[in-house]
């Protein structure tokens, strides 16, 4: 199940940037911010369990490189669809670097479940297939919901409704709730955020390679 990724003229503009095109400033860089403290309009996730952080790449790794995104977000779609697969065939696939997803709602509630959903997946299946949800939400942000969450689970041969049960509940808001804190306590305001060890940098190919190599 794939959406078209319908594009505003400001998201192209920050497509550019993110590929590196265009020579844009990084204060040019904008990202999601705001909104989403608490995923109130949800059941409130009482009972789940926290999950460990999903990794890529290599768990030993000297250098790790940590990334705090939202689903509902346009430049974390922008990010995970166009800048990440680079940065995976360069540093991730070769296991040079350790990849961390952190979740960090700020756009509404569907920021929440979308995240629960992928949970979900996480917990049944590990790391390598939470990523290839994410990936799959991404492709299909502009659909995002109980019905797409279920699909894109029944199209990896998991159980669907399951998937879409735990969006609805946000059965793992403790997990994205403290996923968040961490962002919070790192000083992470929007999305996407990313970490080259300690240290903030845009969310480019040329400045995460330049950090990674640097590092």
């Amino acid at each position: 199940m794939k959406s078209k990724r319908g594009r505003s003229t400001s998201c192209l503009d920050r497509r550019r940037a993110l590929l590196g095109i265009g020579g844009l400033a990084a204060s040019a860089l904008s990202g999601c911010l705001g909104g989403a403290s608490s995923g109130s309009n949800g059941s409130g996730g009482g009972g789940g369990d926290t999950l460990p952080t999903p990794i890529q790449g290599n768990p030993d790794a000297s250098t790790t490189v940590a990334v705090f995104e939202d689903f509902a977000c346009p430049h974390c779609q922008t990010y995970n669809l166009d800048v990440l697969p680079t940065i995976a065939s360069q540093y991730i696939d070769p296991e040079k670097v350790r990849y961390e997803h952190y979740d960090f709602p700020v756009v509404n509630d569907t920021s929440w479940r979308a995240a629960s959903a992928a949970r979900a997946v996480q917990k049944r299946t590990g790391a390598k297939q939470f990523f290839k949800y994410a990936k799959a939400l991404y492709e299909n942000q502009s659909s995002l919901g109980p019905e797409t969450y279920a699909s894109l689970a029944d199209e990896m041969n998991l159980d669907g409704s399951a998937v879409r049960k735990a969006a609805e509940n946000q059965t793992h808001k403790p997990t994205v709730s403290a996923n968040k804190q961490t962002g919070e306590d790192r000083g992470v305001r929007g999305t996407p955020t990313v970490f080259v060890g300690d240290k903030t940098v845009d969310p480019t190919v040329d400045a995460i390679s330049s950090a990674i190599d640097s590092a």
